[in-house]
């Protein structure tokens, strides 16, 4: 019987996921700072923001091609993404750049497939649909775009990318609960 390779809690993914985290609050700094609308300060909380996203896509890349999948990463990824890009969300809402509307329906979004996640995990795990990644990236741009500096331009572009996201963050939302009640069927025929 060979003996599963245990990964080590520090290693680059995890602190991949935790600098990300860490980038939060830098980040909400960067972004408020004198009064929010600075280009200068805008152009830095952009910079923060891009890195802290990019660094979303290698984490998780580095974590499966290299076999560095840890129950911490699994937990704390996904915390620092809610934490990034709901954060951006909220002050981005607080500037009145975005209404709050917007921040609340993806909020309401994020925080109803993560119950859904714990209400069906005994039953199996959900994996990440197309549209799920879709709506994510689609969501990141969106936000990106929002916190550069505003120009006409920019701002349409900003507002097809965001309304994109916004129906990839619904259909995506209900596609997930159909899957959840899918699964946990499945999983009661099974028992019975």
């Amino acid at each position: 019987m060979t003996e599963a390779r245990k990964v080590p809690l520090l290693n680059v993914a995890n602190i991949l996921t935790m600098a990300r985290l860490a980038l939060v609050p830098v980040f909400l700094f960067s972004l408020f700072e004198a009064g929010g609308f600075d280009t200068t300060w805008r152009l830095i909380a952009f910079g923060i923001f891009a890195v802290a996203s990019f660094t979303d896509h290698i984490d998780g890349t580095l974590a499966r091609k290299h076999g560095l999948i840890t129950d911490f990463g699994k937990i704390a990824d996904p915390i620092a993404d809610k934490a990034l890009t709901g954060s951006a969300l909220v002050g981005l809402s607080m500037l009145d750049v975005l209404p709050w509307w917007i921040t609340i329906t993806i909020a309401v979004r994020e925080v109803g497939v993560t119950l859904l996640r714990f209400w069906v995990i005994r039953y199996g795990v959900i994996p990440a649909s197309r549209g799920g990644k879709a709506k994510t990236l689609a969501q990141v741009i969106a936000i990106g775009l929002f916190v550069l500096p505003q120009n006409d331009v920019l701002e349409l572009i900003a507002w097809v990318i965001m309304a994109v996201a916004l129906v990839l963050t619904v259909v995506t939302g209900i596609d997930y609960v159909i899957r959840a009640f899918k699964l946990k069927a499945r999983a009661g025929r099974a028992v019975a």
